[in-house]
């Protein structure tokens, strides 16, 4: 029957039943049929199974999150799409970002039925689309937010020599998607990798608990060219744009000390150096959520892959899945609070929504409204 003696307590092993009524303790995992236990990593099925009004809470929350990801990032990809003002070049990397956020938030409905369920509900099938489309839209992101920080760097230090044509930024957004779909198909055929359950076995993710070699090499690289490589390309091109913008504020306060001015800037200066503070703060605000929320996931794989397995109970490892979906929420709102010409259309398309936003300089000439769009893209 596969009972286990623990503490006094009765315990029901996966194997030993499924779907019966039995007092005792159940394990994670007691009622997935046999066919579907194969692809759970056994790690999983030594814990008890939880409470559930956990998988219960986890359900409402990823519901919740939902919501407040779909809507808001629907409507970025609707304003960004309709509003000719936006529709600049460097905006199709806010509408990449946009439609990376919109679509791993569209798989959580299998991640709320297996909750409300209790498990592994929805099988194996169920997991390997999850587990897909979380792969290329976390990698994409990251590329993605990669992209950005690389062409604000250049909007900010070669206002005139780095901006972008629109073939351009095209071949940019299908490099990325080249880069980031192995990552989602290696792995879903099984040729490198595999998608497997995690912690309540209710999401799935890439295989990280196996301990043989190919796992090791496939956590290592996707750690190295999904994780290490954007998160550094951030830092480094947001470094050089504070670098930069320290020296030019510098080397201005300078120049008006010797010409005994005030300040070289005038008033319509002032006010678009006013909006450019804000797209920058906006864009390194995403790019700093897109880090925070995917370190903690990239320790978890690691820890799995070569450190002490003990660590990563199923609880432990539900706080880095939510955490990435709650950026995914947030980053369209950080659009709606600090980008001047987004809230403007919005507020143009919805004034129900009661919002007020003026951009200094709307009677200039289309080459300036131009380069403002193009500036104001990167967040």
């Amino acid at each position: 029957m596969g009972i286990v003696q623990l503490d006094n307590q009765t315990a029901y092993r996966p194997e030993a039943l499924i779907g019966a009524d039995q007092s005792g303790l159940r394990y994670l995992g007691w009622n997935v049929p046999p066919e579907e236990l194969v692809h759970i990593p056994e790690h999983w099925l030594q814990f008890p199974e939880p409470e559930a009004s956990l998988h219960y809470l986890l359900g409402l929350l990823y519901i919740a999150f939902t919501i407040f990801s779909l809507v808001g990032n629907g409507l970025v990809i609707w304003i960004f799409i309709a509003a000719k003002s936006l529709r600049t070049p460097s905006n199709v990397f806010v509408i990449n970002l946009a439609i990376c956020d919109f679509f791993m938030m569209a798989k959580t409905p299998i991640f709320i039925y297996n909750s409300f369920t209790k498990g592994f509900t929805l099988g194996n099938l169920g997991c390997q689309i999850f587990g897909f489309v979380g792969s290329l839209t976390g990698i994409g992101a990251g590329a993605t937010n990669a992209l950005i920080a690389y062409d604000r760097y250049n909007t900010i230090t070669r206002p005139f020599e780095g901006r972008l044509t629109q073939t351009k930024a095209i071949i940019f957004i299908c490099l990325i998607w080249a880069y980031t779909i192995p990552w989602g198909v290696l792995p879903l055929l099984e040729i490198w990798g595999r998608f497997v359950p995690e912690g309540f076995l209710t999401s799935c993710t890439f295989d990280y608990l196996s301990g043989t070699f190919d796992t090791r090499l496939f956590v290592g690289s996707i750690f190295t060219f999904s994780y290490v490589l954007p998160m550094s390309l951030i830092i480094y091109y947001y470094s050089q744009i504070v670098s930069h913008v320290v020296n030019h504020e510098k080397s201005l306060r300078e120049q008006a000390k010797k010409m005994n001015v005030e300040s070289l800037r005038s008033n319509q200066t002032k006010n678009d150096a006013s909006v450019e503070i804000r797209i920058a703060k906006a864009a390194i605000t995403v790019c700093f959520l897109f880090v925070a929320s995917w370190t903690p996931y990239a320790v978890l794989a690691l820890i799995g892959a070569f450190g002490d397995k003990s660590l990563l109970t199923p609880g432990v490892t539900m706080f880095p899945a939510c955490a990435c979906k709650f950026v995914a929420c947030l980053d369209p709102y950080v659009y709606a609070i600090s980008h001047p010409r987004y809230r403007i259309e919005l507020q143009k398309r919805l004034p129900w929504l009661a919002i007020t936003e003026t951009l200094p300089a709307e009677n200039a000439s289309t080459c300036t409204e131009q380069q403002d769009g193009n500036a104001t893209t990167q967040s």
